[in-house]
């Protein structure tokens, strides 16, 4: 089976958006160059959700309009994503599209969606059902493969809900089928987004996928129970390749945590590398250039804290 494990960094996204202050577009500008100089396969940079929502992630245009106008990394470029939560969103990011290939990225601008497993967290999240949420995509994902775009599908909550406790694996491939229905060829996306999975339950989500699923399946873990490099140990024997991580770990489910207790964020790229090489797999990584992102993610999350207190 090919040893090569494909890494994505949502440091600039999954890890900044619940943060009470917001990071500078230079900053994220700065800890997104540092995650191309690591070497990172994929940087999920922004999303388009409405600045009303998630004021963290208001600066999107801003953010891709500085990564256009930066001069061409030398090294492999990544893939640049964001995320898309609806038709006016989605709208926002295919003006990017074109522009990021033209700056260098042949990929150009690829969308991630998301929905979940459970009814619950789907509805507190997006307030709207699963099946809203997949209609909702139904408006725009045709539009987005007819202009060249990848498309990536969220599902979170794939192992337990913070409010419904448990998943069914059976649920999760329920949901997936839904989504691959609508988006042929997408990139298929597990998260546990509570950091609830252990090595058992993670056998039997995937239990329901084929050996060819696997292969193409990407998992988001969070590192809740420091669990989550267990799990990534485990996927990677069962045929997973492709991994989410956040640089310096930032990140974390508003409602994992506690009142006095924040909960940990998503599982470091640092220790996701660490844990997919100890298990005799290869990454594009470079460690030195990742540990000095990481270095730089806290530290930005740090400055906007005591900023903002």
């Amino acid at each position: 089976m090919p040893d090569l494990v494909r890494i994505t960094d949502v440091a600039p996204r999954d890890g900044l958006q619940n943060e009470a202050a917001i990071v500078p577009v230079a900053d994220k500008v700065r800890l997104i160059r540092a995650l191309i100089a690591a070497g990172a396969d994929e940087i999920e940079a922004t999303s388009f959700v409405s600045p009303k929502w998630i004021p963290q992630l208001g600066d999107a245009e801003a953010v891709l309009e500085a990564i256009c106008a930066g001069e061409t990394p030398e090294q492999p470029q990544p893939v640049i994503s964001a995320l898309v939560p609806n038709e006016r969103g989605f709208e926002r990011a295919l003006l990017f599209h074109d522009r990021l290939k033209a700056a260098g990225y042949p990929g150009g601008l690829k969308i991630a969606v998301f929905t979940a497993a459970s009814e619950t967290f789907s509805k507190k999240n997006t307030n709207a059902t699963i099946a809203e949420t997949i209609e909702r995509f139904r408006a725009f994902i045709p539009e987005a493969l007819r202009a060249g775009m990848a498309v990536r599908l969220y599902i979170s909550c794939v192992v337990s809900c913070p409010f419904e406790g448990p998943i069914a694996p059976i649920a999760v491939r329920n949901v997936a089928d839904e989504l691959l229905a609508l988006a042929p060829g997408g990139e298929l996306d597990l998260g546990d987004t509570i950091g609830a999975a252990t090595v058992r339950d993670l056998d039997a989500l995937l239990d329901v996928f084929t050996d060819a699923e696997r292969a193409a399946l990407t998992l988001h873990l969070h590192d809740t129970f420091g669990r989550a490099a267990a799990c990534v140990v485990r996927a990677l024997e069962r045929g997973v390749r492709s991994f989410d991580g956040a640089a310096g770990g930032l990140g974390g489910c508003p409602y994992a945590g506690t009142p006095d207790r924040r909960a940990p964020g998503n599982i470091s790229t640092e220790s996701l590398v660490q844990a997919v090489r100890g298990a005799g797999f290869r990454t594009r990584i470079d460690e030195s250039a990742l540990a000095e992102a990481g270095i730089l993610a806290r530290e930005l999350v740090g400055r906007a804290r005591t900023a903002g207190a």
